[in-house]
């Protein structure tokens, strides 16, 4: 009998794009216990897909090695040689058969034999729930934790509705209290009489947004719901919160006041809560506080404005959903559109009814207030004028003029392009698009002689169009050089824009720090660096932020004079059709741009020099994409079932551009695959766990299951830098170097994951002994981030121990980390929180590592992930936390997993017979030839690992280690560090050379 290769081969004219959900248990990864009975027959035909063998091999080698195919060949016949010869190839190679070593099968066997019945009769041994009217009490009667029964069975069972007529009737914290609004009347009034607060009212009542303050405070008083648009420079954010608070106290209702208004961004929550404190003439944590999270200085309860993020808001909601607590909500840059302030947005609209005494205002800092608005029943709006000097414009036919600066000639197309090729197509396409915008305008401003020749010619070149990081440099130097004092603000699309920028101006040597002083700015840094961005340079020094996006609306640095618009943001868009999320550079829309010239012209008049031409202008579109139309759901709909408002399709719908369909089934069949929402979309328990937590569901379950495991250090860690970001940075000049340091720090692990755990674990005791900083230079860390992801260890730990997972808080605690230094553990665990991200590796050449997974078919893995051009993996299979669209389809940080791993991680086992052999199978791409009797015991396994899930889900507790649950979790290690070889796997089979692909077709 001929015995077929134990790693999967992948059968592409037979393969289903969509992985199996898990039909068995509702709690764990591993469910293919009983799968095999409930197969479809359809399934049980003959299928090389399903039986191991494979039209999908790449045995050719072209001058990588080996012998190539025959030169007389062409076309198809190429591909068809290859799979021919793959085919015979692997007749003549006899395959090896999983087969578990004999002391892992007695083990395995003991175990099975003691946990006969162990959770049936902890079940039974718990008081019974009798005469259960609820149909969701009936179906959890097993569930015997009263606590979490009672929380969980609330959530399920009810809706948004009941809970908020219930919340209404619930004491609030603002209850009248007389003696408070005579102190609070006193404290303001006598505060008034200073010095410091009349000079601080002097500038106020300089802004916009003051002359309208009597007609604000009018219009929120009479009616429930007020848009308040305003310029840039209007002073809307510092200003309407603190005058609807001074109305209140004067009228002798601070005590049932309590103001919470909302920012995008962490960054922007805390330098308003700072500005508005110091035009009060306090300090934080008076009558204004923030609330962000890892970081809060809280205001007083009552007679106070709280400055949260939009996701501390809706946090706040699941334990108050009325929002009884808070007298005014304000919901402050709306514009921007992103899914938590829509969803919010929704939210509010549901509570406002029962709320009569609750007020809205939705704040916007461009004029599309009429679409919130009409949203809200056509509820009033008010306009307030912007307070800017004049700004002057130049655009990049003004910036050639002025720089002189030429770009790089467009290669020509290949004569010998064939006209049907893709790549052809997608060039010509985008070069056509440019020449019928910009030839009609380039005719007009020679007829016009406005510009010199040379300016016109660089206008034609497509290449005017690309981010131009050489180009801003010289119009830097530029300003600096002509223009009179002022801080120059440039925008450019991410941050490794940002780093190369600032990497140009440093290695330039143009830029001395005794007359310059550059700043980078970007979303994910820590606050504290942040905060530098706001002081004014000494005299005589220039001051230079390179920022993202962020620099538009959320922070205001007031002396800025000079904007260089790039034109350019980066959007996170979610691919429907294929099922991937893209990130690539788009053009800013019109309000972008007004938002970003709007930054110069503070306190000086100022110039926006905008680096595209005046023809590509006019074909912006008029507002960015709602954020909600371009992201995966996941996050969303969870909070959608923790916040008991139905299905999610019916909510979604209610929102103020619903997403497509398509997206929210996506989102809805990865929950299910992860065992988060079960058949009828309603939460199981361990989705229930997932929507407590602030993080991708992925994530939620990964240190849920570093808890029962006993790995917590390692895989926060992970977790951590998955959720915010990871710490590595790469200067130019000295990639090579910062790539052997982070291959250093994966210690030959092959995953960038383990690399993520040990830079913290190392930056943590490098922290401890006092030399952070030069560990951080020397393995090209930031020192920030990893200290806020350290911080976000902490907090990961406080919400298991909440939870019940952990005994303590402290996620270095010795009984919380006993497999801490078990890797194979670790990749185990991230591996089956991003089930069914896996792919096969299956070529290395000059220009990366080529992959294969079911729903794309050919995937790179990413140059920054040390997986990259590897010529001997351990193994084939690669797990992966993202897949990312933009010059090629990439694979983000990613490990290299064994086949026991998979084994483990996989939710969709089953045994199949075909041929006389036998196969577990996990997906429909996912085949390896077994012995029988290692088949049944890994499957029975498998079922007794979901018991325990089971259990441990629906009665929230650590893990007995000296007992079944730690006799049951050690034999399931002791597989996953079982290595390939010892159980009859095959090598990686993995091949270097040219990129011959053949796809099947």
């Amino acid at each position: 009998m001929t015995q077929r290769r134990s790693y999967q081969y992948l059968s592409v004219g037979k393969i289903s794009t969509k992985i199996r959900k898990s039909m068995s248990h509702p709690y764990g990864s591993f469910s293919g216990h009983g799968n095999h009975q409930r197969r479809n027959k359809n399934e049980d035909r003959t299928d090389n897909s399903q039986s191991g063998s494979s039209h999908f091999e790449h045995q050719g080698r072209g001058r990588g090695g080996g012998q190539g195919h025959p030169p007389w060949l062409k076309g198809k016949e190429i591909g068809l040689y290859y799979r021919d010869r793959g085919k015979a190839r692997r007749m003549q190679k006899e395959a090896q058969v999983i087969k578990l070593p004999e002391n892992i099968q007695h083990k395995i066997e003991r175990i099975l034999e003691n946990s006969k019945g162990f959770y049936e009769k902890l079940y039974n041994n718990e008081v019974q729930v009798e005469n259960t009217n609820s149909r969701m009490e009936n179906k959890y009667t097993h569930i015997h934790d009263s606590q979490f029964k009672r929380m969980f069975l609330n959530i399920v069972s009810g809706n948004i509705q009941e809970n908020i007529a219930k919340a209404v009737l619930v004491k609030s914290r603002i209850e009248r209290d007389s003696d408070l609004d005579d102190k609070l009347l006193n404290e303001q009034r006598s505060k008034e009489f200073s010095e410091e607060y009349e000079n601080m009212m002097k500038f106020r009542l300089k802004l916009p947004a003051y002359q309208k303050r009597l007609e604000i405070i009018e219009l929120v008083n009479k009616n429930q719901v007020v848009v308040i648009s305003g310029e840039t420079g209007c002073g809307k954010t510092t200003q309407v919160a603190q005058f609807i608070l001074d109305d209140q106290i004067k009228k002798g209702n601070g005590s049932t006041t309590r103001i919470m208004c909302t920012q995008p961004r962490r960054i922007s929550a805390i330098s308003v809560a700072e500005r508005v404190a110091v035009e009060r003439v306090e300090r934080l944590g008076i009558s204004v506080g923030f609330h962000i999270r890892l970081e809060r200085t809280l205001p007083r309860d009552r007679g106070s404005i709280t400055f949260c993020t939009t996701g501390m808001l809706l946090k706040f909601m699941q334990s108050d959903p009325a929002l009884k607590n808070f007298s005014h909500i304000i919901l402050d840059e709306i514009h921007e559109r992103s899914t938590e302030s829509d969803f919010i947005i929704a939210l509010l609209k549901l509570i406002i009814p029962k709320r009569p005494d609750l007020k809205v205002l939705l704040m916007s800092a461009t004029l599309n207030s009429e679409r919130f608005s009409k949203y809200y029943n056509d509820c009033p709006m008010i306009h307030i004028p912007g307070f800017t000097y004049p700004v002057e414009e130049f655009y990049l036919e003004d910036v050639l003029v002025a720089t002189q600066f030429k770009f790089n000639e467009p290669p020509p197309l290949p004569q010998n392009y064939k006209k049907h090729l893709k790549k052809f197509k997608e060039v010509q396409s985008k070069r056509n698009e440019f020449s019928d915008i910009i030839d009609p305008y380039v005719r007009q401003l020679v007829a016009q002689r406005k510009y010199p020749r040379y300016v016109t010619d660089q206008l034609r070149n497509p290449n005017s169009e690309d981010l131009s990081l050489d180009l801003i440099e010289q119009l830097i130097r530029h300003i600096s050089e002509t223009k009179p004092p002022g801080a120059i603000l440039v925008f450019l699309p991410g941050m490794m824009d940002i780093v190369k920028l600032h990497r140009i101006m440093v290695d330039a040597g143009r830029y001395p720090q005794s007359q310059y002083i550059i700043y980078p700015l970007h979303s994910r840094m820590p606050t504290v660096d942040q905060k530098l961005i706001f002081k004014e340079p000494p005299q005589g020094v220039r001051k230079i932020i390179i920022a993202t996006s962020i620099a538009e609306t959320s922070i205001t640095i007031e002396d800025v004079v000079y904007v260089i618009d790039s034109g350019k943001m980066k959007y996170l868009k979610f691919d429907l059709s294929r099922n991937v999320e893209t990130l690539n550079p788009e053009w800013v829309t019109l309000a972008n741009s007004k938002q970003r010239k709007g930054r110069a012209g503070r306190v000086k008049p100022g110039i926006c020099y905008h680096l595209y031409s005046k023809a590509r202008e006019m074909t912006f579109d008029e507002y960015p994409l709602p954020e909600m139309l371009r992201t995966r759901l996941e996050q969303v709909i969870l909070q959608i079932k923790i916040l008991q408002l139905g299905k999610a399709r019916s909510f979604l719908a209610s929102v103020m551009d619903p997403p497509n369909m398509k997206a929210i089934d996506l989102s809805l069949e990865l929950l299910g695959t992860l065992n988060a929402l079960d058949n009828e979309e309603t939460l199981t328990p361990l989705g229930y766990h997932l929507a407590q937590l602030p993080l991708d569901p992925r994530t939620g379950k990964m240190i849920i299951w570093a808890a029962l495991f006993s790995c917590v250090e390692p895989v926060f860690a992970i977790a951590a830098s998955l959720t915010f970001k990871d710490a590595f940075y790469c200067p130019l000049g000295k990639e090579e170097q910062a790539k052997q340091k982070k291959l250093e720090l994966s210690m030959n692990q092959y995953s960038d994951h383990i690399a993520l755990a040990e830079a913290l674990r190392r930056f943590e005791t490098s922290y401890k002994r006092g030399n952070a900083g030069y560990f951080c230079r020397e393995y090209f860390l930031s020192f920030n981030t990893l200290k806020l992801l350290s911080e976000m260890k902490t907090q990961f730990g406080q919400y298991l121990y909440e939870m019940k997972f952990l005994e303590t808080e402290n996620p270095n605690d010795r009984h919380a980390n006993r497999n801490s230094d078990n890797i194979a553990l670790i990749k185990a665990v991230v591996c089956a929180a991003l089930y069914p991200n896996v792919a096969v590796i299956r070529r290395v050449t000059k220009s990366g590592t080529l992959a294969w997974t079911p729903e794309d078919g050919s995937v790179s893995i990413h140059p920054s992930s040390i997986n990259d051009k590897i010529k001997n993996y351990p193994s084939p299979y690669i797990t992966y936390f993202t897949k990312q669209r933009s010059s090629s389809t990439y694979l983000h940080d990613t490990t290299c997993v064994t086949a026991p791993i998979l084994l483990f991680a996989a939710s969709n086992m089953c045994i199949k017979r075909e041929k006389g052999n036998y196969f577990i199978t996990l997906t429909s791409t996912q085949n390896f030839a077994c012995d029988l009797r290692t088949a049944q015991l890994i499957q029975k396994l498998q079922e007794e690992f979901n018991n325990m899930l089971g259990y441990k889900i629906t009665h929230p507790g650590t893990v007995t280690w000296n007992g079944h649950e730690g006799d049951l979790l050690n034999v399931i290690i002791d597989l996953i560090c079982q290595k390939d070889a010892d159980m009859g796997f095959s090598d990686a089979n993995v091949e270097e050379g040219e990129d011959h692909f053949y796809d099947g077709n």
